[in-house]
């Protein structure tokens, strides 16, 4: 009897042995929602954020989806739709969903989703190609406030952090808002594509979009919107060449409408897990993200007072 006892025992113990040895998922596959073009900002976010839950060991797997249109409100909605409480989905959203809000006025907006959080901000480059007639960013500003039709901005589509900034720009060069020759495009390569074929002046975007066209020596960069130089980047801030003006786009993520108070911690304990790995540490630095984490209420406070920002802008460069 005794020595049955002590087999179940010691089987007892193997099976939690067993049980600890495994990893313990808080999510099971994430499915992410981004709602934009495969290989875009959201794109690219999405699927740093995906790999980096699975080597955190927060999550078993991870599956992609792009839903472009109308500033990232097409594939907001059919997030919403599809997943309400569910702890396993994400959908990715910055600044250019919240313009795209306000633009587009679509019956589902992020109040129909639960904020998670802020990863990061993306500060823009404004770059022209390698046989520009532009050797420096004095001699864009130039050519700009000469005449302003004549230099054809390139950037994402209509209300992008791309159009704000460059519309900023302008204001802030005392250049009409209403002369500006920005050119919308909905994808990164469309735009790339024009510029180097000379159809554009100057291209602005985030770092990581336009890295390998930097690197390989194909774009100059003669400006980034950032604060204080970025690291990997070999070029001046604006504010370096006397022009008082930051641009950039903040990514973040929302989850499912829904979500009880646990499950959201959960799933933001699994992002804020995922944002120290050294795998999202190695695409922060290769893309010239500069993190900013923000989550919770205090994440949900930051989206509300970015709408009040980003209206105001919107009408001041004449979208709204």
């Amino acid at each position: 009897m005794f020595g049955s006892f002590t087999q179940q025992l010691r089987a007892a113990a193997a099976a939690a042995a067993f049980a600890i040895a495994l990893p313990a998922y808080a999510l099971d596959t994430v499915k992410f929602m981004a709602p934009g073009s495969p290989g875009g900002g959201y794109d690219q976010t999405a699927r740093s954020l995906g790999k980096a839950m699975q080597e955190a060991g927060v999550a078993k797997g991870a599956t992609y989806e792009n839903k472009g249109g109308a500033g990232g409100t097409l594939g907001l909605a059919q997030f919403v739709n599809a997943t309400k409480g569910d702890v396993n989905a994400l959908v990715v959203m910055g600044a250019i969903m919240v313009t795209g809000v306000m633009q587009n006025k679509p019956q589902i907006t992020l109040a129909n989703a639960t904020p998670i959080a802020r990863l990061f901000t993306e500060y823009n480059v404004i770059a022209v190609r390698k046989d520009s007639p532009h050797k420096t960013l004095a001699d864009l500003l130039n050519d700009f406030k000469k005449d302003p039709t004549s230099v054809k901005w390139g950037g994402g589509s209509k209300g992008s952090t791309d159009h704000i900034g460059i519309g900023q720009l302008a204001n802030t060069l005392g250049v009409p808002v209403d002369k500006l020759n920005y050119i919308p495009f909905g994808g990164g390569g469309e735009v790339v594509a024009a510029t180097l074929g000379g159809h554009i002046t100057a291209i602005t975007g985030g770092y990581g979009e336009l890295s390998k066209y930097i690197e390989s020596g194909q774009f100059r960069v003669l400006a980034v919107g950032s604060p204080t130089r970025m690291p990997g980047i070999n070029a001046p801030t604006l504010k370096e060449q006397g022009v008082d003006l930051e641009i950039g786009n903040w990514r973040g993520v929302y989850g499912a409408a829904g979500l009880t108070p646990a499950q959201r911690k959960e799933l933001t304990d699994a992002v804020v897990a995922a944002t120290k790995t050294k795998g999202w540490q190695d695409n922060l630095k290769a893309n010239a993200w500069a993190s900013s984490l923000l989550t919770g209420d205090e994440f949900a406070a930051f989206v509300d007072a970015e709408h009040a920002r980003l209206r105001a802008m919107l009408v001041k460069v004449g979208l709204l």
